[in-house]
């Protein structure tokens, strides 16, 4: 279903817009935790410690596919607005062009890099095979994360955010049932989770584009559309460079910690393993909302209808907030609860790290709300630079303090957490003042 964000009550339009963008987001972090409960609970501690290890690398591939999907839903967004199907039809065949070109080349370099950087990070031995093998098979399926966080942008520009929820739930399902099939039937190891989501990756990514081709062909266009344009392709990139970059900066920021906390042992990276899955589930929740209130706000300013971009921003605030409660909730107070989701009761060290890190970060997700709220209409408003000088800050403040805590003030693995809350609140007072310059109203949209 198109929808037009343009009209009606904004409140209800955006949540009516976000909230199937929220359950996709939980059905898909439904399923990475469950590949690593399942290795944790199945296969042993080295196992989860081997996702873990290769986990900030392959974020570095994700990120290349979130900030594409950003920068594309923010174009197709804007052009979907101004009713320019010619133009938005342009933009289309012109992102999967590139998604084609990035994937090849994204693909070649994890493959030639990929054990290399487990060796930066200072991935132990014990865990090292079976990291450099998860990642390899992880690595493999690019193409199919690409293209399905593509689809997924232009879904949610066109305001259709149920049909990326339907093919989530599938392939959530299918990845669990494949998860519990390659390792606990098959007794494959890590490489059955690896192939697991592989597989239900592949098969989601190929009908989401099967579904958006017959989506578009509902735009109706009167004139024959380019089917590559150079000056498209430079639109897309002013919006998806900074955002891949953004991504990824955050990325490379998180080899950094991962390195620090490699150093540790492992013990302290099943743990923070575990933690860091159930913080991305939250954190992820809070800027996918925020994914969709920069739909909203590129609709209307290309619209023209700059006196919605308020009305959205403290309604996606407001939905946010209400979000973060349970989640705050959970893992505060069932922090030993939510470990023993992933470990036995014999990797009590492993589980007391985990433990640590919920107390000292979970606090601070009604503050990141905020912020990546600003950043969500900072984005949509094209805004980059502004956007990128918070993220940018957040993460060298995180990876800064992470070491300083860590090492040089000798609080251990506990000081890795404590840079979190600092990052995340000096950045947020930052993003707010930003938003509050409104730099979208002192240019032509």
């Amino acid at each position: 279903m198109i929808t037009d964000l343009t009209q009606g009550n904004s409140r209800k339009m955006l949540w009516a817009f976000s909230i199937p963008m929220l359950l996709s987001v939980i059905f898909q972090q439904m399923y990475n935790i469950a590949d690593s409960i399942i290795a944790g609970r199945f296969i042993g501690e080295d196992a989860l410690a081997a996702v873990g290890a290769s986990y900030p690398i392959t974020m570095i591939f994700m990120a290349v596919a979130m900030g594409s999907n950003i920068g594309c839903a923010v174009v197709v967004s804007r052009l979907f607005g101004g009713k320019q199907y010619g133009k938005l039809k342009t933009a289309v065949c012109t992102i999967f062009f590139a998604c084609i070109g990035v994937s090849i080349i994204m693909t070649a370099l994890g493959l030639l890099l990929g054990n290399g950087l487990l060796s930066l990070i200072q991935t132990p031995e014990n865990v090292f095979s079976d990291a450099s093998l998860y990642l390899r098979i992880y690595i493999l399926g690019f193409l199919f994360l690409f293209l399905y966080n593509i689809c997924t942008g232009i879904f949610t520009s066109l305001g259709d955010s149920r049909t990326p929820l339907y093919f989530l739930i599938g392939s959530s399902v299918a990845n669990i049932a494949l998860d519990i099939f390659f390792v606990v039937i098959l007794q494959m190891g890590v490489a059955g989770v690896a192939w697991a989501t592989f597989t239900a990756q592949g098969v989601a990514s190929i009908l989401a584009l099967i579904a958006l081709l017959h989506r578009l062909k509902q735009l109706q266009t009167k004139e024959p559309y380019k089917k590559f344009s150079a000056d498209m392709l430079k639109q897309i990139a002013i919006v998806a460079i900074p955002s891949i970059l953004q991504q990824c900066f955050v990325s490379v920021g998180n080899l950094f910690v991962q390195s620090l906390v490699n150093s540790f042992g492992s013990a302290v990276i099943a743990g923070y393993s575990a933690a860091i899955k159930l913080n991305t589930f939250a954190v992820t929740c809070m800027t996918t909302l925020s994914n969709g209130l920069s739909s909203f706000t590129a609709q209307n300013l290309g619209a023209g209808k700059k006196e919605r971009v308020g009305e959205g921003f403290r309604a996606g605030a407001l939905l946010g907030v209400l979000v973060c409660v349970p989640f705050f909730l959970f893992y505060f107070f069932g922090s030993h609860g939510a470990m023993g989701l992933f470990m036995k009761a014999e990797s009590q060290a492993a589980i007391q790290a985990g433990i640590a890190f919920l107390h000292i970060v979970t606090p601070f997700y009604f503050v990141v709300t905020i912020k990546v709220m600003c950043d969500g209409v900072l984005r949509g408003g094209s805004a980059m630079l502004y956007f990128m000088t918070t993220t940018f800050t957040d993460l060298l403040l995180r990876v800064a303090l992470a070491f300083v805590f860590a090492k040089g003030l000798g609080f251990g693995a506990t000081g890795i957490w404590m840079a979190w809350p600092f990052g995340w609140s000096l950045s947020c007072l930052l993003s707010f003042s930003f938003y509050r310059l409104k730099p979208w109203e002192k240019k032509s949209i």
